[in-house]
């Protein structure tokens, strides 16, 4: 849902997914002098709650000394931008957002209630129209887990039901619909070792239902994890090997809900039927119900479960499956493996012809068809997300040149282990995935806040070898703002959450700088004058009206004056 409100000089545009509420804020030129920030109250419309929200920085001048992890009310300490994500919405909810501009001093804070702006806010339903889409918290390593559950480990019922975030038991509801005779499911799968998903088959299976699943049976690793998980589940009749063209990977997570022998939704998305795949990196799973999308997807599969080899597979999906133009139907499908990387090059064209925004993210770094449009200059922004630099050498050069272009924003998974500044909780990871820990999903996002949205989602990396050699697919759902929406939302709050390890990561280094040297930090005690605090003026706002710069950029797009 998008909404935008105009009040007494003050102009608040709100974007909602499903658990996150993204707002934009513009001001008139006069209302910024002495503009201290802006405090923001919502109203929970659902729960019957009311409250300020909360931020983390703080004015040096009444709270120098923050605990660790410790919240505060942005009545008392504003937010100092003009945009803010909302990460603490729920689904299927009513909000009123009121913003209200603070002036004053630090100590002497004026609240401008003439100016304020009230928008409503109601998020989206998970499940609505063709589209139900679930996302993972993605973020063990945070802040918000530690003040939660404190300096554990994940593993418990209450830490796992918490990272997943209705993901598992959206997936696990999907596969029990099939209950009975009138019903199939075919599935093809890479890593498949979770208990409670491989027990749902099972049980969908003995209630009558026709179920068959293709799995991975070229990568050892995965392959062992596979057999032991299916045999611990008695599950082995239901299952078709995947073994030809055994140096690649059959990549796929997908599965097709059948009824009266006519297929009619299916479930994709990034995320590995696995503990790792749904309590620790980020993953997505997508629920489309249409049936033309389902039969395609049926189509592929029985050609998938007959084992063909790569020559065969590939003749057959270009004869079934030619590249959609970038200006097609609603909902298209990429499969692979593909004769050439025309998808590579087809989502190469469709970032270089955006005109506002782009988002992506990328598991295993930046492949040199994306790369190519990324090193050229433009003058929107382009949002990136690492799960890290690059393993390797190239790709580590390749993520410094794209980080040399300003408009390019790239946050790279991390997490707070230890804090010298003794600003932050410790965070912890756990060990739930080793590949992959924090950035899994593979989406593309191509002007989210225009007329004409495009979001691109699957299980292929954006990579040469995911279009040519690997068993994949991919979705390309374009003009549907609903799915825009929850997408971008998801995305900007991982974005926000690195981004801020990113930075925290550099003011350490700069204490601990400062210990090296003889300062504060080779005392044991926080070198303050280094710590991230709010501006005690209006000082702030300055780069957001400086034309040309990054958060001027942001303005006008969260703002919507960009689209």
């Amino acid at each position: 849902m998008r909404n935008a409100i105009s009040g007494n000089e003050l102009l608040v545009n709100s974007i909602a997914g499903t658990y996150v509420v993204l707002l934009g804020m513009d001001v008139a030129e006069n209302a910024r002098k002495g503009l201290l920030g802006f405090a923001i109250h919502r109203t929970d419309h659902t729960e019957k709650e009311m409250y300020w929200l909360s931020g983390f920085k703080t004015f040096k001048e009444t709270l120098p000394r923050p605990t660790p992890g410790q919240l505060v009310s942005t009545r008392e300490h504003p937010v100092q931008s003009f945009h803010w994500g909302d990460y603490t919405a729920k689904p299927d909810h009513e909000y009123t957002y009121r913003v209200v501009p603070l002036y004053g001093t630090p100590r002497g804070i004026d609240a401008a209630e003439e100016r304020s702006v009230e928008i409503d806010v109601s998020t989206e339903r998970e499940r609505k129209g063709a589209h139900s889409i679930y996302f993972n918290r993605g973020v063990a390593g945070s802040q918000a887990y530690s003040r939660k559950f404190g300096d554990v480990m994940p593993g418990s019922d209450e830490t796992l039901e918490w990272l997943s975030r209705g993901l598992g038991e959206a997936l696990i509801r999907f596969i029990t619909r099939a209950r009975g005779k009138r019903y199939g499911l075919r599935a093809a799968v890479y890593e498949f070792n979770y208990p409670p998903v491989l027990e749902a088959f099972r049980k969908a299976s003995e209630s009558g239902a026709d179920v068959s699943i293709v799995y991975d049976c070229r990568d050892a690793e995965i392959r062992g994890e596979s057999v032991e998980a299916i045999g611990a589940a008695g599950i082995e009749h239901l299952m078709k090997s995947r073994k030809a063209g055994p140096s690649y990977i059959s990549h796929n997570k997908f599965i097709v809900l059948i009824k009266d022998g006519v297929p009619s939704e299916i479930w994709t998305g990034s995320a590995n039927f696995t503990d790792g795949g749904i309590y620790g990196q980020s993953n997505v799973g997508h629920v489309i119900r249409r049936k033309d999308i389902a039969e395609r997807y049926l189509d592929y599969w029985n050609e998938l479960s007959g084992d063909p080899g790569m020559k065969d597979f590939k003749l057959w999906i270009e004869e079934n499956n030619p590249l959609p133009a970038p200006t097609s139907e609603p909902i298209e499908v990429v499969f692979s493996p593909r004769k050439s990387i025309d998808a590579l090059e087809l989502y190469a064209e469709m970032m270089d012809n955006a005109r506002h925004c782009v988002n992506f993210t990328a598991a295993f770094g930046v492949n040199t068809y994306l790369f190519e449009v990324l090193k050229n200059d433009k003058d929107y922004l382009r949002f990136l997300i690492l799960d890290n630099a690059g393993r390797q050498q190239s790709m580590r050069d390749k993520t410094r040149v794209i980080m040399k272009d300003r408009e390019n924003l790239v946050a790279i998974g991390s997490y707070i282990g230890s804090d010298s500044l003794h600003r932050w909780l410790r965070e912890r990871i756990g060990k739930l995935n080793t590949h992959v820990r924090y950035i899994h999903t593979k989406y593309m996002l191509i002007d989210a806040l225009g007329e004409d949205p495009v979001v691109i989602s699957g299980s292929a990396n954006f990579s040469e070898n995911s279009v040519r050699c690997n068993d994949e697919n991919m979705l390309i759902i374009r003009g549907d703002k609903r799915v825009a929406d929850i997408y971008l939302g998801e995305f900007m709050r991982l974005f926000h959450h690195y981004y801020f390890r990113n930075v925290a990561k550099r003011f350490l280094e700069m204490y601990q700088q400062a210990g090296a040297s003889g300062g504060d930090g080779a005392k044991g005690k926080p070198d303050t004058s280094k710590l991230p605090y709010l501006e005690p003026n209006d000082a702030w706002t300055a780069p957001f009206f400086d034309p040309g710069t990054v958060k001027f950029k942001e303005r006008l797009l969260y703002s919507g004056k960009y689209c």
